[in-house]
């Protein structure tokens, strides 16, 4: 299967983010990361910020599938987003906090970056504020979720394993009795 060269692009952005962080991000850097010429590079991207948008944009569309997912499936959303509040790979988790580092650098983010992130962890909250009924327990069942990834992302580790499936039993058997029927 070949990759477009857009996506060996944000792939070698993506790859600098995680091992070097922003700072070492240079439009240099990833054309040779991504074996494309420079020009090909600004072709796709005139610019460090328009490739962060990219690498944004493309983050948005994996968890728009998400979203999908967890409004369709059976499971429903509070189940999907507690079953998944931990980073599926290390690629995800590294990905994530090397963006939420740049974003906290105060470098040269382009606004829409930070807004796309922003969007997805709103995007969550809006999802689960439409399933339940109450919305005390929508938003502890959104900070919890959002604390253990923020948790996981950072390094932090994981609270004990069967504590904190015990949290989520709670959580889910107390959003069972406010699911809003569709």
């Amino acid at each position: 299967m070949s990759t477009s060269t857009r996506d060996r692009i944000l792939d070698a952005l993506q790859d600098i983010l995680i091992a070097e962080g922003y700072s070492s991000v240079t439009l240099e850097a990833v054309a040779r990361d991504a074996e494309v010429s420079k020009g090909g590079l600004l072709y796709h991207f005139p610019s460090k910020a328009a490739m962060m948008v990219g690498l944004m944009e493309r983050v948005r569309a994996l968890a728009e599938e998400e979203f999908r997912e967890a409004v369709e499936s059976d499971e429903g959303v509070v189940r999907y987003f507690l079953r998944t509040s931990l980073p599926q790979t290390a690629v995800e988790g590294e990905l994530y906090w090397a963006v939420i580092a740049a974003l906290r650098s105060k470098e040269d983010i382009p606004p829409e970056a930070g807004a796309l992130v922003k969007e997805l962890f709103t995007r969550w909250g809006e999802l689960l504020h439409a399933e339940l009924t109450d919305p005390v327990l929508a938003e502890t069942i959104r900070l919890a979720g959002d604390g253990m990834y923020m948790s996981s992302i950072a390094g932090l580790g994981s609270p004990d394993p069967e504590l904190t499936q015990r949290v989520v039993d709670r959580l889910v058997e107390a959003s069972d009795r406010v699911r809003r029927e569709h």
